[in-house]
């Protein structure tokens, strides 16, 4: 018959191995449990990014002159919305430039940081008066060609804004605004509402 087979000792864990289970464990349920957190605030708050928008603008005045020199005053109004119900928001780092045409920079608009109460608008309103700039040959054509027509000149507001604000358990929340406008302002001085909103962006 055969022998049956010798048993050696039984191996046992080593404690430092069941130390390590039992500490990923106590991790994942952390880790589940801040999930779980973060999930129910975001459905509770429902954050929205806010909004950096041109609202209006108005070409006040023109003056052109034969050499090439063009200078202008705008009047610009941009508001800041903010559709969170439960948390104001604060913005800062706002800095847009204001050009003419297709590449030439006429004003620099800035806005010290300022605080956006929960679900409402901040308005800036801006006065912009140039200083005379010379044209090149084409956009001294485009620029003739405009007055001759009595149409609209063509400008853009293009920059940055960053926001922050605190959505409950979820912490502060920080975001870059990005704004990209073309603007086709009447010669006539009529206010348009090109509604360019950084929500495209």
């Amino acid at each position: 018959m055969p022998k049956p087979p010798v048993l050696g000792p039984q191996r046992r864990t080593n404690p430092l191995i069941w130390c390590f289970a039992f500490i990923c464990a106590i991790v994942a349920i952390i880790v589940i449990i801040a999930g779980i957190v973060v999930f129910v605030g975001y459905l509770a708050i429902r954050p929205k990014v806010p909004l950096l928008y041109l609202h209006a603008a108005r070409l006040d005045k023109l003056i052109y002159d034969q050499t090439g020199v063009l200078a202008v005053r705008l009047t610009l109004i941009i508001k800041a919305e903010n559709h969170n119900l439960k948390a104001h928001v604060t913005y800062y780092n706002t800095k847009l430039i204001l050009g003419y045409h297709h590449g030439l920079s006429i004003a620099q608009l800035v806005a010290d940081p300022f605080d956006v109460r929960k679900n409402t608008t901040t308005e800036l309103s801006y006065v912009v008066e140039s200083s005379p700039i010379p044209l090149d040959p084409a956009e001294q054509d485009v620029t003739q060609q405009a007055l001759v027509k009595g149409k609209t000149l063509t400008f853009f507001l293009r920059g940055n804004s960053r926001t922050r604000w605190r959505v409950g358990p979820l912490g502060s929340v920080k975001f870059w605004l990005h704004m990209n406008c073309r603007i086709l302002l009447p010669i006539n001085g009529s206010v348009v509402y090109p509604h360019c909103t950084t929500r495209s962006h």
